[in-house]
This record gives C-alpha cells, sequence and structure tokens, in this order.
C-alpha cells in the first residue's frame, strides 16, 4: 500500500498552496482555476495532485515548485533528479515518511539544484549497508525547517566534495545513529561531509543509538541555540564531531552527557581525522555543558587534534569537565 491518507479536496490545501504561488510571485488565481486536488501530493503552481511522491516530483522536472502533501502517513521515497522543490507539510507535523528508502539510501534522494523541507517526519528508514536517512543529500543547496528524524540509522547524510549550502532551523533528531557496522564505522544522527557551509540553529538531538549526534566535514560551521541531550542516549560518542577542521561559531548551546557511552572523553572534537581545512578564529562560547544528575567523570569540552588557535570564551561547564585539551 502507497500510502494510508490521500489528499483532501477541502480549502486547507489550496489555500496552503496559494501561500507558496505568493511566495513565488504567482497570482493565486492560477491554482483557485484549477480543479480541487485529489491526490495526496499536490504541486502547488498548478494545482495538480498525485498519488504518489515520485510522480509529483516529476512532473515538477528541471522547474521550481512547491510540493504540499496532504495529512497521513506514507511508505513512500522518492528521488528529485533536478529542478529546485519545496517539499512542505499540509499543516506541520502531520506527514510521516515511514519505512521506505529509494536506492537503497533514503526516504529522499536530492541531486538537484536545491531543495526545501517543511513539516515533515522520517521514521524507521533503514538499509543494508546500515547507511538509510531520512535524507541523502548529493547535489545542491537544502534547507529543512520544522521538521523531525526518528527511529533511522541517520537522519540526514550528504555527499563530499560539493560547494553548496545546509541549512537545519527547529528540527528534531531522535533515536538515530548505530556502529552495527564493524567494517564502515558508525552511523550519526546528522553526518554531512565536504559540503561547503553547515548552519545548524534551534534544533534539538537526543536519545542517540550510536554514533556522534553531528558530524560534518565542512569548513565553515554555524551551530547556535541547539541542545544536544545525551541523558538516554545508549554507546553513543562526541556530541559534536569537527574531523576535518573548520571555522565559524559553536555558541548558546546545551549538552548533558549521558552515561552509556563508547567514547566520552569529550563533548567537542575537532581535527580528529585529516585535516581538510583551517580552524584558526572558529569560536566556541557560550555554551553550557554538564551530566546527567549523579554522574560523576572526567571529560574535556572540546578536545583539538588540529593545533589551531580557537577563541573559547563565556562557556558554563560542571565540575569534571575540562574547557579544552590539545591532543
Amino acid at each position: 500500500m502507497n500510502n494510508s491518507a490521500s489528499a483532501s479536496c477541502a480549502s486547507p490545501v489550496l489555500w496552503v498552496a496559494a501561500a507558496a504561488l505568493a511566495a513565488f510571485g504567482l497570482p493565486t488565481a492560477v491554482l483557485m482555476a484549477q480543479p480541487a486536488a485529489r491526490g495526496a501530493f499536490t504541486v502547488a503552481e498548478t494545482g495538480r495532485s498525485f498519488a504518489s511522491l515520485q510522480q509529483a516530483v516529476d512532473a515538477v522536472g528541471a522547474g521550481r515548485a512547491t510540493i504540499v502533501i496532504a495529512p497521513g502517513t506514507y511508505r513512500q521515497c522518492a528521488v528529485q533528479e533536478e529542478g529546485i522543490i519545496t517539499y512542505m507539510a499540509e499543516a506541520p507535523g502531520s506527514v510521516v515518511l515511514a519505512g521506505r528508502a529509494c536506492e537503497g539510501k533514503a526516504a529522499l534522494v536530492l541531486r538537484g539544484r536545491a531543495a526545501e523541507v517543511r513539516g515533515l517526519t522520517f521514521t524507521g528508514i533503514r538499509v543494508r549497508d546500515f547507511n538509510g536517512a531520512g535524507i541523502r543529500l548529493e547535489e545542491g543547496d537544502l534547507t529543512v525547517a520544522d521538521s523531525r528524524f526518528a527511529d533511522s540509522q541517520q537522519g540526514i547524510l550528504s555527499a563530499n566534495g560539493v560547494r553548496a549550502r545546509v541549512t537545519i532551523t527547529r528540527s528534531t533528531f531522535t533515536g538515530l545513529g548505530t556502529c552495527e557496522d564493524e567494517d564502515s564505522g558508525c552511523a550519526h544522527s546528522v553526518y554531512i561531509g565536504d559540503y561547503g557551509a553547515l548552519s545548524v540553529r534551534e534544533s534539538r538531538f537526543e536519545r542517540g543509538a550510536g554514533g556522534h549526534y553531528l558530524k560534518t566535514r565542512t569548513g565553515e560551521v554555524v551551530i547556535e541555540d541547539n541542545s544536544f541531550d545525551d541523558s538516554a542516549g545508549r554507546e553513543t560518542n562526541y556530541m559534536i564531531d569537527l574531523p576535518a577542521g573548520a571555522r565559524g561559531r559553536i555558541a548558546n548551546n546545551w549538552f548533558v552527557q549521558g552515561r552509556d557511552k563508547l567514547n566520552y572523553s569529550a563533548f567537542i572534537a575537532l581535527g580528529a581525522e585529516d585535516i581538510l581545512h583551517p580552524s584558526d578564529g572558529l569560536r566556541v562560547e557560550f555554551n553550557e555543558a554538564r551530566f546527567v544528575p549523579g554522574l560523576r567523570r572526567q571529560s574535556v569540552f572540546l578536545a583539538d587534534w588540529s593545533g589551531s588557535r580557537v577563541v573559547m570564551q563565556g562557556n558554563r561547564l560542571m565540575d569534571g569537565i575540562t574547557q579544552y585539551q590539545r591532543r
């Protein structure tokens, strides 16, 4: 069964789509003149609706459009080969893409010019190579907002060698990661490769199931106003891993380290693998870090293998946490 709900032909779909049209500067009359939507996936700019997400993506082609998704849980996935597409829930949190991965990769495999994901939930994505993700990003810019990634092998996974930007805001990553594959290493809640630039703001990472919560090889990072709650994590590693070095800012985040760790030596790791980018001037400031109540151990807030000049100030650390250590 492709999905458990079909799109309503009532006015909410049309009004959401009309708002999307207005954002592109197109007259709402273009949409309102169309027949009422019947499928779950409606291309806002044309009013056409489709029974499958892939059909809607194919209809956009090399163009630019918003696909409005009706409330429901869908065992569907899609591959975007071109164009600029916004994937938007009719109501935030009302749409779930569950348990289906295209190309053995993810619910959404993105290699068009750009994509935006708003208000969707991705859950239960697992594949044979242990890299099953809500989103696999291979080309183009990506913006994710007001979305949730849960109980999969990974939340978001990207390719390497792309000069583009990833922006994540107001989203939740829970029950993600795995270290089941001993040959290739761990999967992570979010793993953005060497992909240009990454911004993560106002998001929550929690209940990790292995690996790191946020790992990236991008040369430019902004990680601000997030929470990293490892209190219910199991067999997890670092909260933030910047293995290739990075410049930017890690600020105003809240961290709590849990009991069940594969590696509790540090909260943030810098330059622990091959150094691809300079880290001089990276700012780590005004964060708060602690252990779960009753836990006593020694850890380091920032472990640095890069030997760079890092700016650290205003961090509030619990007893037992050393602010900085050069490795």
